[in-house]
Formats: structure tokens, sequence, C-alpha cells
């Protein structure tokens, strides 16, 4: 049976108008020209600095218009500067939230046959598909920490846990892992910062996973190898966690034979050179 969980911490934005398209494409970090009905792409709009400003799954809604999956808590703020970033383009910004739920089915493999706005794989990797649909229409369950789980194991971060916007650049939340970034488009805001990143090899953080055996602790716990901090905590979910970790800090304490602690809990990583997929 496919399980659709309610994601009540999501809200979705409407972009539309005839300019819809070029307006994205030239604007977040992923490539919205190509995209299709029953896609979606994760991307991103960054600062000049290039960090991480919003982070959203972008949908198709058809008649050449886009819904965009972000977080509830950045929902004002992402269609205000959407707005201020519109200037004479013929485009149009609308929060729908009231309107639309955000649905996962995470143990989907294939689009559940469900009434939807928009439907599609989340691209980011196993989770499943995501949908966005007239509020009510779609019965769902409690199901919530299923799909955290699953988002933990894929080493998926979540914005102002795992990572703070405004502070992070897209390697560091794995954006590139995670298909959020299109090296090949042309440029957007913050596009020469990633590229630089992308060629120079500059990437000292990385949100990276880890286990603690009796359960992985708080998010924001500091983690230390010895007297070295080397990160901080993030998600968690009974034994499996996410932390923004210094990879070159990691790599040493691996090599030294020192066990990462953070709350007095002992954590195994997986190797700096290996990210979470």
């Amino acid at each position: 049976m496919t399980t659709a969980i309610l994601l009540d911490d999501r809200a979705i934005i409407e972009v539309a108008g005839e300019d819809a398209g070029k307006f994205l494409h030239n604007l977040v970090t992923n490539d919205v020209a190509s995209l299709k009905a029953g896609e979606a792409r994760f991307a991103a709009l960054l600062t000049p600095q290039g960090k991480i400003l919003f982070d959203f799954l972008v949908l198709a809604a058809g008649e050449g218009g886009y819904l965009l999956d972000c977080p509830l808590a950045l929902a004002a703020d992402l269609e205000k500067r959407l707005n201020i970033y519109k200037l004479r383009s013929k485009v149009t910004v609308t929060n729908r939230s009231g309107e639309l739920d955000a649905i996962a089915f995470p143990d989907s493999t294939e689009a559940p046959k469900v009434e939807a706005v928009a439907i599609a794989a989340d691209p980011r990797g196993p989770l499943g598909f995501r949908a966005l649909a007239a509020k009510g229409k779609i019965p769902t369950e409690d199901g919530r920490s299923a799909y955290e789980a699953r988002r933990i194991h894929a080493g998926v971060p979540l914005g102002g846990v795992d990572f703070d916007y405004g502070a992070t650049f897209p390697h560091e939340a794995n954006m590139d892992l995670l298909s959020g970034l299109d090296f090949k488009k042309g440029c957007y805001v913050g596009q020469e910062v990633v590229s630089r990143m992308k060629h120079r090899g500059l990437v000292r953080k990385r949100v990276t996973k880890y286990r603690a055996e009796g359960g992985a602790p708080a998010p924001g716990e500091t983690i230390r190898a010895g007297d070295v901090e080397i990160g901080v905590t993030g998600s968690r979910l009974h034994e499996e966690g996410l932390a923004l970790i210094r990879l070159d800090r990691l790599g040493d304490a691996l090599a030294a034979g020192a066990t990462p602690v953070a709350a007095g809990a002992d954590l195994s990583f997986e190797t700096p050179d290996k990210p979470p997929p």
C-alpha cells in the first residue's frame, strides 16, 4: 500500500506568466528551462556571495507555470524576494499554501495514481514521489518519522537544522550530490562562487551521515575528536544522524584513531572522501 505523508512544514509558491520559465532559469541553481510535466528539480536561490537563501523543489504546473515546494518558515521571504527580482518580467508570484498541500510518497517507486496539481519523483534520491494537491484531496497518514528516517539515511539535509540559511554554500549542504546544481547552464545569482568551489576543490565542510550507538545526540551539539572541534550535529532519528563537519579535521581524527564524540555519545562517520549519496 502506498503511504501518503502530509508535509505540513512546507509551503507552495506559484511562479506563472509568459516569462516564468526564463525568469526562474536565470535565477536559481538548476535547469528550469528543460523541466517538463511529471518532473521536478531541486534548486536554490543564492546570495551574490554564493550562499543558500532558499532551497526548494520546482515542479511544472502546466501552461508555463511552476510550483516551488519550499520551507513554510521561508515562504513569505521567498515570495518577497522573487517579486524583487522580477522587475519587468511578465511573471506573477503567488503564495498558494492556503490551497495546496505538499505530500510525500516515500516508499513509491512509480507515480501514485492520485489527483494532484503536480506530481514527480523527488530528484534528491530515494525519497519516492512528491505530490502537490488541493488541500484534503489526498488522504494522508501519520508517517513523518518514516519519511525523516529515509531522508536522514539518504544524507539529505534539512535547512535550519542541518545548515543555516544565508551562511552555507551549496556544496556544504550536498546540493552537488543531490542533483541541485547544474554546472552547464548559464549564469544565475551566486554562480561564479559555486563554479569556483567546484573547480578549485574548495569544499572544506559537508553535511555528513553518522551513527551513534544508543541514540544520536540532539541537534546543535558540538562534535569533538579529542580537543579538536570538528562539527555540529543536526537531524537525527534513532541511531542515525547528520552533522555539518570539517572534512579535514574528521580525516585527521580518523587517521589518528580518535573517536568523534558529541554529548557523551561516540559517533562513527562515513569517510570524508565519500560523503553521503
